[in-house]
């Protein structure tokens, strides 16, 4: 699913515009990445929570040559779905069969 689609879906849901809809779907997004750029973790009751997480520093390698690559620090945005997500789709997942 694309942004576009979650525009189409909500706008034909809401009776709002595609435009304004647009706009409120951009802002949410804005929104959610600017609070994980901060460090901070973004809750969605029933849906799930994103946070940032800390990687360690390693040696890795290099799949082509073989050699060994330093890598830093570095932070990764992660996505923790809820439970009550995680039983939805699981039960719509099982009666697709």
């Amino acid at each position: 699913m694309t942004k576009a689609d979650i525009v189409n879906r909500v706008a034909n849901a809401t009776g709002v515009t595609k435009l304004e809809t647009e706009i409120l779907v951009d802002g949410f997004f804005k929104t959610i990445s600017e609070a994980l750029a901060e460090g901070e973790h973004f809750e969605i009751r029933g849906f799930g929570t994103f946070k940032v997480k800390q990687r360690k520093p390693r040696i890795a390698r290099n799949p082509r040559t073989g050699e060994p690559v330093p890598l830093d620090v570095h932070y990764v945005p992660t996505f923790k779905p809820s439970r009550e997500l995680r039983a939805m789709i699981d039960e719509k997942m099982k009666s697709k069969k």
